[in-house]
C-alpha cells in the first residue's frame, strides 16, 4: 500500500437508487474533509496531534514492510500531515485519519490519490496499527472512504498496488469487491530487495450496483 512524500457524517452502507454514470460531484472537501462515521470508527482529516501515535503503529516491521517508507520521526510525520493538507486544498488528493471509539488519535490512514486531471482515476493505499487488525476496522473505514469517493467525487475506478506476499492486504481488497488486474513485476523495492506488485481495482459503476437499494416490490 503506498504512503506517498513527506462536515458531512456518512455511514455506510450508502442506499442510492441505481447505479448511474460518472458525473463531476461538487464539494468543498479541499477546504476540509468531512468526518465519515463508520461502525466503531470515525475518520477524519489527520492532526499534527496524530504525530506520535502514527509514528509508533505505522513504524514496526510487520506494517512498514509492505508500505513506502513511512517517516521515521513525530516531526517527520508532522510535516507528512502538513503535506497532506496542502495537497487536499489543491485538489489531487485527500488522506483521513481512522479514528477508533473512545479514541481521538489516528491509528491508521487511508489515502486517495488522483491520477488524471479530472480526479476520474484514483490510486489508493492505507496503513492501520497491527493492533487493530483482525477488528473489521479497517473494513469498515475503507467502506466508508469508498461510499465518499464514487458519490462525493468524479472518482470512476479506484486502483491499489499491493506487494504479491501481502495477503492480509490482498485478503482485505477481495472483500471490498475489488478485482485483480496484472501482475507488477519487480516494481516494489524495499531495503534493496525487490517484489512484484498486484494490480486491484474497484469501478464507481460495480461498487454502486453492488450497493444499490431497489425500490418497489416485485411481482
Amino acid at each position: 500500500m503506498l504512503m506517498l512524500p513527506s462536515a458531512r457524517t456518512i455511514e455506510t452502507p450508502v442506499h442510492v437508487t441505481a447505479p448511474d454514470a460518472c458525473d463531476a460531484r461538487q464539494s468543498d472537501w479541499r477546504k476540509a474533509l468531512p468526518v465519515l462515521a463508520a461502525e466503531g470508527v470515525t475518520l477524519r482529516a489527520l492532526r499534527a496531534s496524530d504525530a506520535a501515535t502514527l509514528l509508533a503503529l505505522l513504524t514496526t516491521e510487520e506494517v512498514a514492510r509492505f508500505i513506502s517508507p513511512p517517516p521515521t520521526t513525530v516531526d517527520g510525520f508532522e510535516r507528512f500531515i502538513a503535506w497532506t493538507h496542502r495537497q487536499q486544498a489543491d485538489g489531487r488528493y485527500l488522506c483521513f485519519g481512522i479514528v477508533p471509539a473512545g479514541r481521538t488519535d489516528a491509528v491508521g490512514l487511508i489515502q486517495v490519490r488522483a491520477l488524471d486531471r479530472a480526479f476520474d482515476l484514483a490510486e489508493w493505499g492505507f496503513a492501520i496499527g497491527s493492533a487493530f487488525w483482525g477488528t473489521g476496522m479497517f473494513q469498515e473505514s475503507a467502506r466508508a472512504v469508498l461510499a465518499f469517493a464514487f458519490t462525493e467525487l468524479p472518482v470512476c475506478r479506484i486502483e491499489a498496488r499491493v506487494v504479491a506476499d501481502n495477503g492480509r492486504g490482498i485478503g482485505a481488497l477481495k472483500k471490498l469487491g475489488a478485482g485483480c488486474e496484472a501482475v507488477l513485476r519487480q516494481s516494489f523495492c524495499r531495503n534493496g530487495a525487490r517484489s512484484d506488485q498486484l494490480l486491484w481495482s474497484i469501478g464507481r459503476e460495480d461498487w454502486l450496483f453492488a450497493h444499490a437499494t431497489w425500490g418497489g416490490r416485485v411481482h
